[in-house]
């Protein structure tokens, strides 16, 4: 996939970016595509050496007929550092191979730079055809008397040529076949459109390839705002950028600098007092910025596995894609802050608990708002939400109401049994208990599920059918494995926090379902759309289900085991779950704006303890983080059963 194309079509005669200086082509005495020569035999003689240089190089060519084709320059693609963003635009993550790179075009990069690179790089660089005569005849009186090849006459060309297309080898063969292919791109490619290969293509230091990232990885500023002093400085770095790098040894790149500046003196493209008060203005350094950190990890991690899976990981390594995410810097700082003082405050309270997550989405979008994975990052890089399967207890008990509802059998006053039952289950039989051991008699849904009775549930189970509620599960988004075993309603298989709330977002928008994403815009580094994540809720569920089990969760926050997720003035729809033996506790939750789940439990599935359950220590930490998520926001409604028409009866 190519990111960008580099040979674009350009305005030649575009205005000076700096209005002191009539343009910096005017400074090297190019102006309208014609060299302003003072010598004029000088010139002549130039211009023979060069053809005979050329001619005779040129003749050679015959003996390099397997090197590469300089036309593919037109369609190069460099590969280019991609960055993932928060929903507001603020930078999160850069994401790169080897190299760090950001493309830019040649009227991006600031004057003084072009200028202070031509100086001490290839001041001759608009008046040759890819090689110096003069440097050439230099070289080759050192190399001879030296009996090898010690000396270069590189031009901007030939290191291009270096860069891109050959190999480091300092021997004679590789030396002529630079040279051939100098020429090649000198025939073909315009002098603008060389320099701009060039600029992007070279090595910085620090894992920087290419001005850009360069100058904001030194300066923290784009190429195109770099002021004479900073531009000495980097044109200074080409030659050797980690021995002088102001990373490494400040006082050498102020002695390299001072070699550019007194160049562009020499040249007269600057004066002398120009290139002594950029030599005394102080360099303000930035940092090195290749392998800088995630400002928010969690979610850099989520986005990064969902390009991988779209895209691959070559193109999200070098593809130079500009990834908008669905998550807010502020309020994913929010969800972690949450999660750390609500495991402190557990902690406190003699919970024997090593981790807490927590996932938030939009049940409007499906768009992940927060992803915290474990208590700390530092201490502990594995996402449960997504890679974490764990029992979800009661909290999967919805899923079993829901279908029941929708066979329009049942209704929320429907009277189930609770008394004591057994099932064959292969060789054995299952006897379902309640929490606490203690059977109620009939009892209508509204009541069992408030309750969280466990033995109504199983029998419900299996009147309806297990593969049916398998079914529904699939369609809500949980892949998971899933066996229609009699204690499924129990919960007693393993799914991941974003596939339950994925599944409870779309209670919680009336039915309606989307793919969970945490990614909103992927484009490539010239802004073409590769990916437009448009929600397109479908409408999944039943309308007077949904509306049937979200009024009776409702009950189960208002009165039942979830009240310690009741904010007051709020409708609060959701359910608790805890395992056997206390190992995974839940609450899953929602109000029509937002739907979050939040899990604590231990790694190694070590009971956290007698008694614990999920109303009790998870509910609490939902309804702190839900507060604070919602606090401006106003207080909607969920549509009463009434508002639908009951499906007919389907047994």
């Amino acid at each position: 996939m190519s990111s960008r194309t580099l040979k674009r079509d350009r305005e030649q005669s575009a205005a000076p970016r700096h209005p002191r200086r009539t343009g910096w082509r005017a400074a090297l005495g190019f102006t309208g595509g014609v060299v302003r020569v003072t010598f004029g035999t000088f010139v002549c003689l130039t211009l023979l050496t060069t053809s005979a240089v050329a001619g005779g190089l040129v003749g050679l060519a015959l003996s390099f007929r397997n090197l590469p084709d300089v036309r593919v320059l037109s369609k190069y693609a460099p590969a280019e550092t991609s960055y993932i963003y928060d929903v507001k635009g603020r930078l999160l993550l850069r994401l790169h191979a080897e190299a760090n790179r950001e493309v830019v075009l040649l009227p991006d990069i600031s004057d003084e730079l072009k200028l202070a690179v031509l100086a001490i790089e290839d001041s001759h660089f608009y008046h040759h055809q890819g090689i110096n005569p003069t440097s050439v005849a230099r070289a080759g009186v050192v190399n001879y008397r030296s009996g090898g090849v010690v000396e270069g006459a590189s031009t901007i060309t030939l290191q291009l040529v270096k860069n891109l297309f050959l190999t480091p080898d300092r021997t004679v063969s590789r030396k002529l076949a630079e040279a051939v292919l100098a020429l090649r791109i000198e025939q073909i490619f315009e002098k603008d459109e060389i320099l701009e290969l060039y600029l992007n293509a070279i090595y910085w230091g620090h894992n920087n390839y290419g001005v850009e990232t360069a100058a904001l990885t030194y300066f923290q500023k784009s190429s195109s705002e770099l002021n004479l002093a900073e531009s000495a400085m980097m044109a200074g770095l080409i030659q050797l950028p980690e021995i002088y790098s102001p990373f490494n040894n400040y006082d050498e790149t102020k002695r390299r600098q001072l070699v550019v500046l007194d160049r562009m003196r020499d040249l007269g493209w600057i004066t002398a007092e120009e290139a002594s008060q950029a030599y005394r203005e102080p360099l303000l350094i930035g940092r090195p910025t290749a392998w800088e950190r995630s400002k928010l990890p969690f979610v850099t991690d989520a986005v990064t596995q969902e390009l991988e899976q779209r895209f691959g990981r070559e193109v999200l390594l070098e593809g130079g894609l500009r990834v908008q995410t669905t998550v807010d810097f502020d309020f994913q700082r929010m969800a972690e802050s949450v999660v750390k003082n609500a495991h402190q405050g557990l902690r406190d309270r003699g919970l024997n608990a090593d981790q807490v997550a927590l996932v938030a989405v939009d049940p409007r979008t499906h768009f992940i708002k927060a992803i915290v994975g474990s208590v700390d990052y530092e201490s502990s890089q594995y996402n449960r939400v997504l890679q974490a399967r764990r029992q979800p207890g009661s909290s999967f008990k919805p899923f079993v109401y829901y279908t029941a509802f929708s066979t329009g059998v049942y209704d929320p006053d429907s009277i189930v049994e609770d008394t004591p039952v057994s099932y064959r289950d292969g060789s054995n039989y299952y006897s379902p208990r309640n929490y606490g051991g203690n059977f109620s008699g009939p009892v209508p849904i509204r009541t069992a599920l408030a309750q969280s009775s466990n033995v109504p549930v199983v029998k419900l189970g299996q009147e309806i059918g297990l593969d049916n509620v398998i079914n529904v599960v699939r369609e809500l988004g949980i892949e998971s494995p899933l066996q229609p075993v009699v204690s499924l309603p129990l919960g007693s298989i393993g799914v991941t926090p974003l596939e339950m709330v994925g599944a409870y977002a779309t209670f919680a928008n009336g039915g309606w379902h989307d793919e969970t994403s945490i990614i909103v815009r992927v484009t490539d580094s010239s802004g073409n759309v590769l990916y437009e994540n448009q929600p397109q809720p479908r409408l999944l569920l039943d309308p007077w289900a949904v509306a049937s089990l979200n009024s009776v969760l409702q009950t189960a926050v208002e009165s039942g085991t979830g009240t310690n997720g009741r904010i007051p003035g709020r409708p609060v729809a959701g359910k608790t779950g805890t395992t056997t033996s206390e190992r995974d506790v839940w609450f899953i939750g929602y109000t029509p704006q937002l739907a979050a789940a939040v899990w604590i439990g231990n790694d190694d599935y070590r009971p956290l303890g007698v008694g614990i359950t999920g109303g009790g220590y998870a509910a609490p930490v939902w309804r702190s983080f839900v507060e604070q998520a919602l606090a401006n926001e106003p207080v909607l409604n969920f549509p009463p059963p009434s508002a639908f028409p009951r499906p007919e009866k389907s047994e």
